[in-house]
């Protein structure tokens, strides 16, 4: 039960806000042991610790979390997808894999775009950088089903790598791994999972009968264990991933030289539009000094002219004193 708590909480805290997160910890940890009292008391406090200690997820694993908690679907449709890849592959089926890579792509591109969104509506832009590790974790979850119920569990703490090995390592990759099937803490607004999401509970069910020294999220993997395929079975199934990975290579590289152009031809706008503008203010720090040279001379102008109308007011009060003076005066 405490495992279950611990991934109830973990799944509330990674669907926040990446900037809230780590208030968030300290406070469910605060409510968590304030409720250390009485029977169970012990268990209390060491689940607040365990909540305290959970690891703040990297931007990637934040941004796929989101995915989970606000378009799980889209990480479900990943996850039917890469059964069917998998499928294909095992029985050397070509045209199929050839038409799930497309599709594939598609649906990445799609997702990434969609993390976008979501990210964005939580207060924080994803770049380049993060959109690539991304796109790579969520190709590591079509590639393995380990690596499906890891980003599906909301709990992502770092971005997985598919590199051409059927299984994804995930070591330190979830917090709290020990609840494989467990769902994230979604918040209210989101659909829950489809009935036909068995999967996800009988995953949880082996997840817990496992024997303690199975490696956590192990249990997720259901297929039986095919027999061991020949020398040249696996040899047609290296070069079918080998070819689908140079494909997806190709077409990433024509993405990466697309975006290239893009971003040289803004920086050279950008650049053009910078010396526009230093001529610009070139131009008016020279109109600004004839301004102030202007008002210098203005100023003194002004003041000398203030300088005469005092004088010429004297003059003036002067010369009503005198004409008064002599019309008070008998003339002799």
């Amino acid at each position: 039960m405490g495992e279950r708590e611990l991934a109830g909480i973990a799944g509330q805290l990674y669907a926040l806000p990446f900037s809230d997160f780590v208030a968030a910890r300290a406070a469910a940890a605060k409510a968590v042991a304030a409720a250390a009292a009485g029977p169970g008391s012990k268990r209390q406090r060491s689940l607040a610790e365990e909540v305290r200690a959970l690891p703040k997820p990297s931007v990637a694993a934040w941004a796929v979390n989101m995915l989970a908690a606000y378009s799980p679907e889209t990480l479900r449709e990943l996850a039917r997808l890469g059964t069917s890849m998998r499928a294909a592959q095992s029985s050397l089926d070509a045209a199929a894999l050839r038409s799930l890579g497309q599709e594939r792509r598609q649906l990445l591109s799609g997702a990434v775009k969609t993390v976008r969104a979501v990210a964005e509506q939580h207060g924080r832009k994803i770049s380049g950088t993060i959109a690539s590790e991304v796109e790579q974790t969520l190709r590591a979850a079509t590639a393995d089903e380990g690596a499906a119920a890891a980003v599906q569990s909301g709990r992502l703490l770092r971005a997985l790598s598919a590199d051409g090995v059927d299984v994804v390592d995930l070591a330190g990759a979830v917090a709290a791994p020990a609840v494989a099937g467990a769902a994230s803490a979604a918040p209210a607004t989101t659909a829950s999972p489809a009935a036909g999401d068995a999967e996800d509970v009988r995953a949880a069910a082996a997840a817990r009968k496992r024997p303690a020294d199975q490696p956590r999220l192990q249990a997720v993997r259901q297929e039986p264990r095919r027999p061991t395929p020949s020398a040249m079975e696996r040899a047609r199934s290296g070069l079918l991933s080998a070819e689908e990975a140079a494909r997806s290579a190709s077409e990433d590289a024509l993405r990466g030289e697309e975006e290239l152009n893009e971003a040289t031809a803004e920086a050279a706008r950008l650049a053009d539009e910078a010396r526009a503008l230093r001529e610009q203010l070139a131009r008016t720090d020279e109109d600004l000094k004839s301004a102030r040279k202007r008002r210098e001379v203005a100023a003194a102008v002004a003041q000398q002219a203030a300088r005469n109308a005092d004088r010429e007011r004297r003059k003036e009060v002067l010369a009503r004193e005198r004409v008064l003076r002599l019309g008070n005066t008998p003339e002799g």
